[in-house]
């Protein structure tokens, strides 16, 4: 063990990674091991919700056509504790081996299909849960308690709209279906299948709704959850966790599932692109492997900019519009949530060189306001300058703050202050000799398979590549165990290939 003494993990200056002591990473490298995290997303019952045409209308002038088709996506959650272990908070991005990557406004739209201009996602006062719940829904649960609604609660009373129902009733279901949705996808919470009250009033009038940049907020509320599961006190994360498993299979060759088909790529949102395809049930990978895998993560094995040989015809105009604001650096909102999108940290993703960003200005992530039931809107209309006036601001200003590639960018000059600035290992690097001894296991188990096959029972010239095999094994098991510096097992296979 004395190779992992010498290794420093990073970050070697601490001023983007201010908070590594707190961060996951540094109680894993100390032996301190949580395991997979419990991953909240509750989508397995939107399947019992029928929605009527004129439901279907409603819900597309609310902005949710789209994500509506998205299916119920099986979660790896090996997979996405590995990925939590690589984000930072302090950056809004994931510190890969490669350089720094994120979640970006453009993901949102083009995996879920939502909206990502238009009206901050903020709150209106509201007079007390219960009373929102009989002016909109028409009723309302006896246990509200702290104005978190039960999804099921939902289910149960308004999944099945009548067909002959008047349009205040389609209405009242509409918007359940709507709390439902949202409540189970973009915003799930770690308490549980209950969705916040909060959201409710903004589906109160669906054209309305449908002008609220709902991807920016799920993509705030993502952040958010990743940040929280990145703490090593943390055991849980919520948020939309089919997009940034998605994201990952774009980006990252590492846990993507394999195909029974060729992918098409005419599916729109490109979540569908992952719909039932996939060969046998969930990834059977673990935790460490996948640990393994992003700390030697190689540039070969990343797809910066995954999307540009998709067919474009198929994104809708309404979201193929707004896509100048994918590289916008700027505030997103959800209700009492600010985190920031800094698309300057990662502009290999848009085809751009990457130089040595500006420092992040730490920010106030917690908008107090909203907890007190003070209306933002009318922040929004002032121009930014009441109680929220930063961060609204910051949204109201999006436009002027869309980059551009540069000129005569140097990516070795990023790398090499990205190599002092960043974690570089998550997981102790295996020393020599535990390397030694896991293949040495495994080549002793090839051996055992190969000795309980019978032999009588095959044709000649299966016995002879038989002996070959148990005659590579051997020899590389005598150079392993013997403690062999010299690739000698590697060139013992090559010499077996070559009939040497």
């Amino acid at each position: 063990m004395e190779m992992e003494s010498h290794i420093n993990p990073g970050p070697i200056y601490k001023s983007v990674l201010y908070d590594q002591d707190n961060h996951i990473s540094s109680a894993i490298w100390n032996g301190q091991e949580r395991g997979v995290l419990r991953c909240h997303e509750h989508t397995s019952m939107l399947e019992q919700w029928r929605l009527t045409p004129k439901q279907a209308e409603l819900v597309e002038k609310a902005g949710f056509s789209y994500f509506r088709s998205i299916p119920t996506i099986v979660l790896d959650n090996s997979l996405i504790s590995a990925l939590v272990e690589r984000w930072r908070r302090e950056t809004n991005t994931f510190h890969l081996p490669v350089g720094e990557m994120t979640v970006t406004l453009e993901d949102v739209a083009l995996i879920l299909g939502l909206p990502i201009d238009g009206n901050p996602v903020i709150g209106v006062p509201v007079k007390t849960p219960h009373s929102v719940c009989e002016d909109l829904l028409g009723k309302a649960p006896k246990d509200l308690n702290g104005g978190m609604l039960k999804l099921n609660w939902l289910r149960e009373c308004f999944s099945r709209c009548p067909d002959d129902a008047p349009v205040e009733e389609i209405e009242r279901h509409t918007r359940a279906y709507l709390l439902y949705l949202v409540g189970c996808t973009i915003f799930s919470t770690t308490t549980g299948n209950k969705v916040s009250v909060t959201f409710l009033p903004l589906f109160e009038k669906f054209d309305e709704a449908g002008k609220y940049a709902w991807g920016a907020a799920a993509l705030a509320f993502l952040y958010r959850a990743l940040g929280n599961a990145s703490l090593k006190s943390q055991g849980t994360i919520s948020g939309s966790l089919t997009l940034l498993q998605c994201w990952s299979y774009y980006h990252l060759n590492i846990g993507q599932p394999k195909f029974n088909e060729e992918p098409n790529h005419s599916y729109f949102p490109f979540a569908l692109r992952w719909k039932g395809r996939s060969t046998g049930s969930r990834s059977k990978t673990n935790i460490v492997a996948y640990r393994k895998a992003l700390d030697s993560l190689q540039p070969s094995d990343v797809k910066w900019f995954p999307y540009k040989d998709f067919d474009y015809t198929v994104i809708p105009e309404g979201i193929k519009n707004k896509m100048i604001f994918r590289t916008s650096k700027t505030m997103l909102i959800c209700f009492g949530k600010a985190e920031r999108h800094l698309p300057d940290r990662c502009l290999r993703q848009f085809g751009m060189p990457q130089p040595i960003p500006e420092d992040v200005q730490i920010w106030e992530r917690k908008i107090p306001a909203v907890d007190q039931g003070v209306d933002l809107s009318k922040d929004m209309e002032s121009g930014g300058k009441g109680k929220m006036r930063s961060e609204i601001r910051e949204w109201l200003e999006r436009q002027l703050h869309i980059l551009e590639g540069e000129e005569g960018v140097d990516e070795s000059t990023y790398m090499e202050w990205y190599e002092n600035i960043t974690r570089k290992f998550v997981g102790r690097p295996e020393s020599l000799e535990s390397e030694f001894q896991r293949i040495a296991a495994a080549m002793r188990e090839i051996a055992n398979i190969a000795d309980s096959l019978l032999v009588e029972q095959m044709e000649s010239q299966d016995r002879k590549l038989l002996d070959e095999i148990k005659s590579t094994v051997h020899v590389c098991l005598t150079d392993v165990v013997g403690n062999s510096k010299n690739g000698r097992c590697k060139n013992a296979v090559k010499r077996k290939r070559e009939g040497g």
